[in-house]
């Protein structure tokens, strides 16, 4: 996994869903600091927020581990 990549994806899904990295840290019960760190690649989610945090950002578990989006419906709008 690229921390990179993956922070990339994380920060533009979170705001196509018009959420702040303070919003989303308190929906996953983190802090904003945590947010900003997976964004800019510093880090990544602890195991216990992944599953919660693609909840949030309305995407898969594979696909927030891949950073990428699998469009199976046409008319379907998801961040990529």
């Amino acid at each position: 996994m690229d921390a990179q990549k993956m922070g990339a994806f994380i920060a533009q899904c979170r705001k196509e869903k018009q959420m702040t990295q303070e919003q989303l840290a308190q929906r996953l019960q983190v802090t904003d600091k945590a947010v900003s760190r997976w964004e800019r690649g510093v880090g990544f989610p602890d195991i216990t927020t992944i599953e919660p945090l693609a909840q949030a950002l309305g995407v898969e578990v594979l696909e927030l581990m891949l950073s990428l989006i699998h469009i199976s419906e046409p008319t379907r709008l998801r961040c990529i």
